[in-house]
């Protein structure tokens, strides 16, 4: 993995990730699993209560994919399943609202994320290109106050190889011109690199269990420590 910034080909389109790369997500969620962990204080240990959760989005995730509203099924299924189903109505509603709490909050934007794509911004096409529920991602799209910045936004229910491919060919280009710009090495980084693009890794400080992978060096890949770096690789001061 490259740390001395650089990109060696002539690039043509920069895609960005939206959650944790360019705004606050993951910390949201990782508030919500802590106090739901709290609220299973009754049936077992905080950690247990968070493992089964963990493994409860992890079973429903092909079926429903990512966002809240499956984090609010899998807050509830868990929960009766941690109580013995004693869970009453009340607690139930608390479940649920603690799940609504993930979704509508006001945006935060990274510091960063809006100067750097002033800057680039003009000089290349700039794409969005996040993946969860369509409505809730459309929402934290508008809200951001950044959808002007972007040629297109591309919402997807899961970030593979195919889809990356599909943005490429939209812009008429090839994957050696295409650079995806991310913090999840598993749906960010692995997809672009084994379809021969290039990618710009920022690692997050949180990062959602189900996207950990083993992080691996690639000719195609460059590491940085924050979106400040990010023009410089494309000698933009």
């Amino acid at each position: 993995m490259t740390t001395n910034p650089s990109l060696n080909r002539e690039i043509k389109l920069i895609a960005f990730d939206a959650d944790d790369t360019l705004w606050v997500n993951e910390h949201h969620y990782r508030n919500a699993e802590h106090s739901f962990a709290d609220m299973m204080s009754p049936y077992c240990s905080h950690e247990k209560a968070i493992d089964a959760l963990l493994q409860k989005e992890k079973e429903n995730l092909p079926l429903l994919g990512y966002g809240s509203k499956p984090f609010i099924i899998s807050l509830v299924e868990c929960g009766i399943e941690l109580s013995g189903g004693t869970l009453d109505n009340n607690q139930i509603k608390n479940l649920i609202a603690l799940g609504k709490e993930t979704i509508g909050r006001n945006m935060e934007l990274y510091p960063d994320a809006e100067p750097v794509l002033q800057k680039l911004f003009g000089r290349y096409p700039l794409v969005l290109a996040t993946k969860g529920d369509l409505k809730e991602q459309e929402s934290k799209v508008e809200r951001s106050g950044l959808k002007k910045y972007f040629t297109s936004i591309e919402i997807m229910s899961e970030k593979h190889q195919g889809n990356y491919l599909k943005i490429i060919d939209q812009h008429g280009l090839e994957p050696r011109d295409f650079v995806m710009v991310g913090n999840s090495f598993r749906s960010d980084i692995l997809p672009v690199l084994e379809i021969g693009g290039n990618a710009v890794y920022i690692p997050s400080d949180i990062i959602w269990a189900h996207e950990v992978v083993e992080e691996s060096s690639h000719p195609n890949l460059v590491k940085l420590e924050n979106l400040t770096q990010l023009p410089g690789l494309f000698n933009i001061q």
